[in-house]
């Protein structure tokens, strides 16, 4: 019996089946990082200001981190990856762990769960930068991660104390950002 012409019901492996799959993968990154926060809010001249006293500071930086999470974890992956480029190996071992980000937190859309329990986004968010950063030392560019971590870290702490949090919008609950 010959099939010639009809459109098969199931996917067969081929080139049809390659593009396919990286179609549904580019999808997936765009849907994925589209869960972030615009930058556009992130970076909105008028939201800057200085806080007035250290507890402001610290109520800022405790919203900001929470609202911006994602964003604050591309940035700290971005200025992490422009410190290795003339470290191949590190460079491998990164683009490995960023595969694992990739699956593991920035394009998830249920909740991850491991023997039946349901594993919360900041657990999922600590425990892959703390393995990237193992992962990363045992390679021979410790120096090149350390000063990167921490430069990233200062970006996310200058933004973060800087930024309002009163036009922060919660789609989840419908209205805005409480500070405290």
């Amino acid at each position: 019996m010959t099939n010639y012409g009809t459109i098969p019901t199931s996917s067969s492996p081929g080139p049809s089946s390659n593009t396919d799959i990286l179609s549904r993968a580019k999808e997936r990154i765009k849907e994925g990082l589209g869960h972030r926060r615009p930058w556009k809010l992130m970076f909105n001249i008028r939201s800057f200001n200085f806080p007035g006293n250290l507890s402001e500071a610290i109520s800022r930086v405790r919203s900001n981190v929470a609202y911006f999470r994602m964003n604050y974890a591309i940035i700290v992956l971005s200025i992490l990856f422009l410190s290795l480029l003339w470290h191949p190996i590190s460079l491998i071992v990164f683009v490995a762990m960023m595969a694992a980000w990739l699956v593991l937190y920035f394009l998830r859309d249920e909740p991850l769960v491991v023997f039946r329990r349901t594993i919360d986004d900041r657990v999922v968010l600590i425990l892959l930068g703390v393995l990237t950063i193992v992962f990363l030392l045992l390679t021979d560019a410790t120096p090149n991660i350390l000063w990167s971590l921490l430069i990233g870290a200062a970006v996310v702490l200058v933004h973060a104390s800087f930024r309002r949090t009163d036009d922060l919008y919660d789609e989840e609950s419908g209205g805005l950002v409480s500070s405290s």
